[in-house]
């Protein structure tokens, strides 16, 4: 047997082992999340095969290692065909995937936990980043130096659950009271909204809102959710439904090896990784997409042996997080939530 059958044979396997679990949260399997990181890179597709991947938001930073992919061919080489979508919202990420009208989307761990709680098929596949990168984001002067600050100041949100997660937990670690907070509904318009003095902060990601703020000239203070009381989990992730998963494990294999080998790059050379996404997103500014690189660098990888795997305690931690706040109704098990059985192993 060849070592690309061999490949293929194995993430075959781990593919059957996850299927045969099902979604029993309690049975003691070794297949998804628990399982060591370390499934072959997958051979190509046998024929040209069309795939949908819907973002999290716009095109930015984050998706430099899917932009990377494309522009070095991985996946027209693992026989992929992918069309990358951009979403209206993140609602609508989430419901592509259910419905089945797409094969993979991008979201916060927070969001895919919820839609898995509300009896959807979601389930991760990779792991973006390594860290929450959810936070508060107010400019410095404004005087706002410590959460409590914000009750009665007007605090931008964008409408998705995750949000209100943030906001609570972060003001509520600082001993302030988030119920006095004036809350905004604002959209993605966060940066505007605070540049234009409307608000006094917002939910938002730190690495790319904050980091626009900032090189927009208005130094900002930022309370990042995990070091506010909150998990640490990883922030977006590669999601698909656990029907896909068991179904079409060939599709997931060429993808994720695609994908993975993109952020490979992108860890090992930001600036080719850049220069890529910025020639298939001309309307993006390069100083801020840059410097948006630049901050989600050391998160791509975090403390993970190999880029897009999950960790099950951490998993374990979000779920426990959750359930305390009463956001879901019932545990997921990181089987559940995740599956490692398409993460390639470190080299």
């Amino acid at each position: 047997m060849t070592s690309r059958a061999l490949a293929l044979v194995l993430v075959l396997l781990a593919a059957v082992g996850l299927a045969a679990c099902g979604g029993d949260e309690d049975a003691g399997t070794t297949s998804g999340a628990t399982q060591a990181t370390g499934a072959p890179r997958a051979a190509a597709l046998d024929e040209p095969t069309k795939a949908t991947l819907v973002l999290d938001f716009v095109p930015n930073a984050v998706h430099a290692g899917i932009y990377r992919a494309v522009a070095a061919g991985y996946y027209e080489q693992n026989n992929l065909d992918l069309e990358i979508i951009e979403p209206t919202s993140t609602a609508d990420t989430l419901k592509l995937i259910d419905a089945g009208k797409a094969d993979f989307g991008i979201a916060d761990a927070i969001d895919v936990a919820g839609q898995i709680d509300a009896g959807a098929d979601a389930q991760g596949i990779l792991a973006l980043v390594q860290r929450p990168l959810g936070g508060l984001v107010a400019r410095k002067s404004s005087g706002i130096t410590d959460p409590r600050q914000l009750e009665g100041r007007k605090v931008g949100v964008t409408g998705v659950p995750s949000d209100d997660v943030i906001l609570d937990t972060v003001m509520r670690d600082a001993g302030g009271d988030p119920a006095k907070a004036e809350k905004v509904t604002i959209g993605f318009n966060g940066v505007q909204n605070l540049a234009g003095g409307s608000i006094d902060a917002f939910t938002g990601y730190w690495p790319a809102d904050g980091v626009q703020v900032e090189v927009g000239g208005d130094p900002t203070t930022i309370f990042a959710f995990d070091e506010y009381g909150g998990p640490t989990y990883p922030g977006l992730v590669v999601f698909s439904t656990t029907e896909r998963v068991a179904d079409d494990p060939e599709l997931l294999a060429a993808f994720t090896d695609a994908t993975v080998r993109g952020y490979d790059d992108t860890i090992e050379d930001p600036a080719r990784s850049l220069d890529d996404l910025l020639a298939e997103n001309r309307a993006l500014d390069r100083e801020v997409t840059s410097a948006q690189l630049d901050a989600y660098g050391p998160l791509f990888l975090g403390d993970a042996e190999a880029f897009g795997g999950f960790d099950e305690q951490r998993l374990e931690g979000l779920s426990a997080f959750l359930r305390e706040e009463r956001l879901i109704e019932r545990p997921i098990s990181p089987q559940r939530f995740a599956t490692n059985a398409f993460v390639p192993a470190a080299e």
